[in-house]
């Protein structure tokens, strides 16, 4: 098959393009707003297609012709933690963005990535809106809610719903959404529990030490603080990480190394997401933001395995 193109809106760090591009795709063109997530994304992936600014001053003439388009559109509009507002939130319309540019570029296929929330939201009318009006273009649409720790062998429980869209009729019955698998990595496999991080991470001089110390107790958990009480995550995998992380460090979740009890790291965090080892963060850049970049993100081997299903069904309608 030939070169598979691929436009990314809402590309953020790079997660969804991480996905696609070990999948075998090829990033043509990527749009970002978030000044700080675009230094990231030029950090790692270049500088060559990147378009840094609003998707609303964007026409569709200014992408190349592409297969797929794909988006994680702004997801605290439809999120528990962003108060559900929906499409009357500013970020929820950014949806209306995605289908004036799918009108034009009549992609071969789309993938959307969202809260899980965004099925249930507003008793269902709201997932009903953006599936007509992808219907209306004439795709062909599934949809499914896949958990990072059954679909990526990562050990988050991270829910998103993944939106996969064809024009051909062939394609959407040839496609399948990936088999769960068995998660074999453990939190011990992303932390590296001997490795001292700076003085900063920790708490023992935090005036909530001795409120953490007697409840965090255990190595293989991760820990929430919220303030008035700590949760112990018993199901040995980490918990959803969330764009409020950046917002302040009680939305961190915790460890206990050998050495103390601490937050996660930045790097942590996106090793939580499944990011390649070879990512890394400018270092021009504040902790607040990296934690936000990486709460925003993706689990980069859920989305690689939806890919390479979804490049299946393309091959297949060539034939």
């Amino acid at each position: 098959m030939k070169d598979i193109k691929v436009a990314s809106l809402f590309a953020g760090i790079g997660g969804i393009c991480y996905g696609f591009k070990q999948a075998g795709a090829k990033i043509v063109w990527a749009n970002e707003i978030d000044r700080d997530a675009c230094k990231t994304y030029r950090y790692n992936f270049g500088d060559s297609y990147l378009v840094e600014g609003d998707i609303k001053n964007i026409g569709p003439n200014d992408i190349p012709d592409i297969d797929i388009l794909n988006g994680g559109f702004p997801c605290q509009a439809f999120s528990i933690a962003g108060y559900q507002k929906g499409f009357n939130d500013e970020r929820g319309n950014l949806f209306f963005e995605i289908v004036r540019i799918i009108k034009v570029k009549k992609p071969r296929a789309i993938l959307l990535e969202n809260v899980k929330n965004l099925e249930t939201h507003d008793n269902g009318n709201t997932f009903k809106v953006i599936k007509n009006e992808l219907e209306k273009l004439g795709y062909h649409v599934h949809h499914k809610v896949l958990n990072t720790m059954d679909y990526g062998n990562v050990p988050q429980n991270r829910e998103r719903i993944y939106i996969v869209g064809f024009l051909s009729k062939k394609a959407y019955e040839v496609f399948k959404y990936p088999c769960p698998i068995t998660l074999t990595n453990t939190i011990r496999d992303v932390i590296d529990f001997n490795d001292k991080k700076l003085e900063k991470y920790y708490y023992n001089n935090s005036k909530y030490y001795s409120l953490l110390k007697p409840i965090m107790t255990k190595q293989d958990t991760i820990y929430q603080w919220r303030r008035v009480y700590c949760r112990e995550n018993k199901s040995n995998v980490c918990p959803t990480l969330t764009a409020n992380m950046g917002t302040g460090g009680h939305n961190v979740p915790l460890i206990k190394d050998n050495y103390d009890i601490r937050k996660l790291t930045p790097e942590e965090c996106v090793a939580f997401q499944g990011f390649p080892s070879e990512f890394q963060f400018p270092i021009d850049i504040s902790n607040a933001a990296k934690y936000k970049q990486s709460g925003n993100s993706v689990s980069v081997p859920v989305v690689r395995r939806v890919v390479e299903k979804l490049l299946e069904a393309l091959k297949a309608d060539e034939e």
